[in-house]
């Protein structure tokens, strides 16, 4: 369990990122056609994780459309924004900002995703959704960059996140 704030109160996560290194947990998340993804989906390629509680709040929209222009274009690299909206909601999102280099996945219905990756949010005002965090995982699937953001409300850091691609 990871201790992170919300606007400073306290809140806590059901267990710890994946560390750099190490093997990307599996996970199945439900893409925009109400289709099953996988990790091995993405087998081959680079992968970002950007993790966000919903992108109907500021930082999050921001966070998308960052990825978005920042990474989307990167050879080889897919990111993957995820939240627990709904598909719908992502696809509309995405649609209205111009959002249209990204993959997105949600967690509604799959709390693996959550355990394994440590990323839920157990109590607080946003119980039941996600955290902030990015996780970058290379074409052999290992974690390069893992960040659990300190504060849900910040940002996370992208250039750190780009760079640990070499």
């Amino acid at each position: 369990m990871a201790e992170i704030t919300l606007k400073g109160n306290p809140c806590n996560t059901t267990g710890d990122l994946p560390a750099a290194d190490a093997s990307a947990p599996g996970f199945t998340l439900v893409a925009g056609d109400l289709s099953e993804k996988t990790m091995a989906d993405f087998q081959g390629k680079n992968v970002i994780l950007n993790i966000v509680p919903s992108f109907d709040t500021g930082t999050c929209a921001l966070s998308v459309k960052t990825f978005n222009t920042k990474a989307g274009q990167l050879e080889d690299t897919v990111v993957v924004n995820i939240s627990k909206d709904l598909p719908f909601a992502q696809k509309r999102f995405c649609a209205a900002e111009g959002v249209e280099n990204v993959t997105n996945l949600s967690a509604f219905r799959c709390s693996e995703f959550e355990n394994n990756y440590g990323v839920g949010l157990v109590d607080g005002p946003l119980k039941g959704l996600l955290t902030r965090a990015v996780i970058v995982v290379n074409k052999d699937g290992n974690v390069l960059h893992s960040e659990l953001v300190g504060e849900i409300a910040d940002e996370p850091n992208y250039d750190a996140a780009l760079a640990s691609l070499g």
